[in-house]
């Protein structure tokens, strides 16, 4: 059974190895050079960021989804998990508070635009360079009710 609450400041060492596995097992577009410094970027912020776990019967951290303001920063889930419904639970969680979330996706990263696209988000628009300025391209995606 998974179960969905905040995360605690203990909490950090996981949720980087959440992010690392899930990078790895689906950015593999991302040079490198590129994926050293979003780790660096990644591990000065993500420990101390208030997010959404989704935790299993041990209260074990599985994945974790950041909302800002109604956009979704990040949904990230550990690898041994994908395919189990954990990430499509953190986001209907979400959509609970935040109906018309909005998102953007690395439009190399097929898989997850595809699962945003079935969890019923719709593609409003593209940026050829991610927020960086790196180009790997977003795809911009709003929740339509």
């Amino acid at each position: 059974m998974i179960t969905i609450r905040y995360s605690r400041p203990d909490e950090g060492m996981r949720v980087i190895e959440i992010w690392r596995g899930a990078v790895a097992a689906t950015h593999d577009f991302l040079s490198p050079e590129d994926r050293l410094a979003l780790d660096e970027m990644v591990c000065g912020f993500l420990p101390q960021a208030r997010l959404w776990l989704a935790v299993d019967a041990n209260d074990y951290p599985l994945a974790f989804m950041l909302i800002d303001s109604g956009h979704m920063e990040a949904l990230f889930v550990d690898p041994s998990f994908r395919g189990t419904g954990v990430g499509a639970a953190l986001v209907r969680h979400g959509l609970r508070f935040h109906p018309k979330m909005t998102t953007n996706v690395n439009e190399q990263n097929s898989q997850a635009v595809g699962f945003y696209e079935k969890m019923g988000f719709k593609r409003t628009g593209r940026s050829p360079l991610d927020d960086q300025g790196r180009p790997y391209p977003f795809i911009h995606l709003q929740h339509d009710e």
